[in-house]
């Protein structure tokens, strides 16, 4: 029996299914050199977990159809980069080097489309920390070790729900080190290995990471291109039975999809008929930038309000440096939370949750900007992409902080390979959901200023048209 766990052996058709489609044109360099780019790009990842036992040269030939030559020489590559490791007599394991090396044909990431997050509002956070100096001195008495977080910021969290309709107390909510680190002490908490969590497809790369880092089994329901389809996830719920849900309901990531108010209400039906404990990530949900969001779907919740762990973040809204983020969800639950948390941690950094109470304070003078700069952006990354990629097709999502465009072919791990190599940090569209599906998805933030972007999207061009092996488009020229 084949796992993909750190130690054991990976059979060469899991493989085969992770790597999609990473075949490029001839044009673009030899097949060899696609393969071990696909399957670095798995460990880079965490797709492919390190220390893991490849297939044999011969086994993942005949599984990819290729010869035994390409594996040969793809395996050797990735030894020489320090991808693999190799002993005599036994199979390569997966493998980080201790510092990555560059091939003499790979460019060092000079542009980045993996991160989707503003840079920050800069004078505002240095106000921010320079009065959490003085915020800070009462707390400089005691250990300093929060579990729940400190009381003046739980006190602006828990405000911040009460005006979006949300009743909240500070007492219903936990201090965290960001979203992800919310997510793991709920996974940590609720799930046992074996699991299954019911996750969308797409979803968040991170959430999949931490699913699968518990031993959980993410369980996906597949999104329409309108939205969330509730009666394919009520039946999945009914026949999987899965100990936890994760949905991301705002301004969805990837595809920056919000949930309309008849389908929170439907959805927070099926939660608690089914009695599926769920976690509600509203990371994104300030980002709306055609219309707000509705209401918490947590307010919809009307009966067995402790299925429900709402998560937030400064993340986002603020500033990605700003390691803050939250847990909203009942006393009970709070309290159970916070009995497991010593073995993980003590608790978030004093200083950063003084700085997050005072940047809370202003979110109606700051949030209004960092929305207008990012509807220039995305209308600056919609006319870039009509002009160099015309073919592909973004998503109908209006918020959030990234298109989910939808490619011409099922390309997406080697359009990804091919941009490393020309400089370009681009996830390729499995990373975002199960089982190696969405070849044909990419995303592509338009979080990066105006000039950055269009040289991402020129890499981006090129990297495209090398693995389809046409010529790159020219903008046309108007003569009058």
């Amino acid at each position: 029996m084949t796992a993909e766990l750190s130690g054991h052996t990976l059979s060469a058709t899991l493989l085969a299914r992770k790597l999609g489609n990473w075949r490029t044109s001839s044009h673009s360099g030899p097949a060899y050199r696609g393969l071990a780019d696909a399957i670095r790009l798995l460990i880079v990842d965490g797709r492919l977990p390190v220390g893991a036992r490849l297939p044999s040269e011969r086994a993942l030939a005949e599984a990819l159809r290729v010869s035994r030559t390409t594996v040969t020489a793809a395996y050797a590559q990735l030894r020489d980069d320090g991808y693999l490791h190799a002993r005599r007599g036994a199979r390569s394991t997966t493998a980080l080097p201790v510092t990555p090396s560059l091939r003499a044909d790979a460019a060092p990431h000079s542009v980045s489309l993996a991160a989707a997050a503003l840079s920050a509002p800069a004078a505002a956070v240095v106000e921010a920390f320079a009065e959490a100096t003085h915020d800070v001195t009462p707390y400089l008495h005691e250990p300093g070790h929060e579990l729940i977080g400190v009381s003046a910021l739980r006190q602006a969290i828990a405000e911040r729900y009460c005006d979006r309709g949300f009743p909240t107390e500070p007492d219903e909510i936990m201090v965290t080190t960001g979203a992800l680190h919310a997510i793991n002490l709920i996974l940590t908490t609720y799930v046992q290995p074996g699991d299954r969590v019911l996750v969308e497809q797409p979803t968040y790369h991170g959430a999949l990471t931490s699913i699968t880092t518990v031993g959980a089994r993410p369980v996906p329901v597949a999104m329409t291109e309108d939205g969330w389809d509730l009666d394919a996830l009520q039946a999945s719920v009914h026949q999987l039975s899965p100990s936890l849900a994760y949905l991301i309901p705002d301004n969805h990531n990837p595809t920056g999809l919000t949930m309309p108010v008849p389908d929170r209400r439907r959805l927070a039906g099926i939660i608690a008929e089914t009695r599926t404990r769920t976690i509600v990530d509203e990371s994104i949900m300030d980002m709306w930038l055609e219309q707000p969001v509705p209401p918490p779907l947590g307010a919809e919740v009307t009966a067995r309000r402790d299925l429900v762990l709402t998560v937030g973040s400064m993340s986002k809204s603020f500033w990605g440096g700003l390691r803050v983020g939250w847990i909203r969800a009942e006393r009970s639950t709070i309290a159970t939370i916070a009995a497991l948390r010593p073995s993980i941690d003590m608790g978030t950094a004093v200083l950063e949750q003084c700085a997050a109470a005072r940047l809370l304070t202003r979110h109606d003078e700051l949030l209004p900007e960092r929305r207008e700069i990012l509807r220039a952006r995305r209308a600056h990354l919609q006319q870039l992409l009509r002009r160099h990629l015309p073919d592909w097709e973004p998503g109908r999502g209006t918020g959030g902080m990234s298109l989910w465009v939808r490619l011409p072919a099922p390309m997406s791990t080697a359009l990804s390979a091919a941009a490393s190599r020309l400089g370009l940090d681009l996830p390729a569209g499995p990373r975002f959901g199960v089982n190696g599906t969405l070849e044909r998805f990419v995303r592509v933030p338009y979080t990066l200023p105006e000039e950055q972007l269009s040289a991402a999207v020129e890499l981006l061009a090129r990297a495209w048209y090398s693995v389809t092996g046409s010529a790159t488009r020219e903008p046309a020229t108007v003569v009058v």
